[in-house]
């Protein structure tokens, strides 16, 4: 199954804040971004199988302006859940937990949160789903840390270097599962 991911375009968050799953306000500049996402993806074209968004407002909001307004939510293709430490900068996060977060973020849970594995888990359940139901091509608007996830199940980087590939706000990659 080939399949098409959308990260989100730039939020109006301070750089630091750890907002994960919170729904977050877009720039000013979404307008601007959000053509040169549309425009890209003229160029792959809409032969799609099924069109997925996160629920959050930032992907709803920008599968709507490329035209996909039927596009189904689901709750599986939302950003890791950073539980008590949403919206703090994490500089300043008091919990002792977070040392053994920065130590292993793949297993270890943030405070009233997930782990990258409990979000890698949710992610790869929504690929496969959709892969055993027969679809052939999908595109799916969601956020850096699913695209991460659809990038490891598709063997393309390694779960220990997985923020070392975070893709820019409004990339559009390809996997194939």
């Amino acid at each position: 199954m080939i399949v098409y991911l959308v990260r989100h375009t730039s939020v109006n968050v301070p750089k630091g804040v750890c907002y994960g799953q919170t729904d977050v306000p877009l720039n000013d500049t979404f307008p601007i971004e959000a053509a040169s996402v549309k425009e890209n993806l003229s160029n792959i074209g809409d032969d799609w199988d099924g069109v997925y968004c996160s629920p959050l407002s930032r992907c709803v909001k920008l599968a709507h302006f490329c035209g996909y307004t039927n596009a189904l939510p689901d709750n599986r293709v939302k950003e890791m859940n950073f539980g008590e430490w949403e919206m703090q900068p994490f500089n300043e996060i008091k919990d002792p937990r977070i040392e053994e977060w920065y130590n292993d973020y793949l297993r270890v849970r943030t405070t009233g949160g997930e782990s990258f594995e409990d979000q890698f888990n949710r992610v790869k359940e929504f690929l496969m789903e959709k892969k055993l139901s027969g679809k052939k091509k999908i595109l799916v608007f969601a956020h850096g840390g699913v695209l991460i996830c659809a990038k490891i199940l598709a063997g393309m980087i390694d779960p220990k270097e997985a923020f070392s590939h975070l893709d820019n706000y409004g990339s559009v990659i390809r996997v194939e599962i």
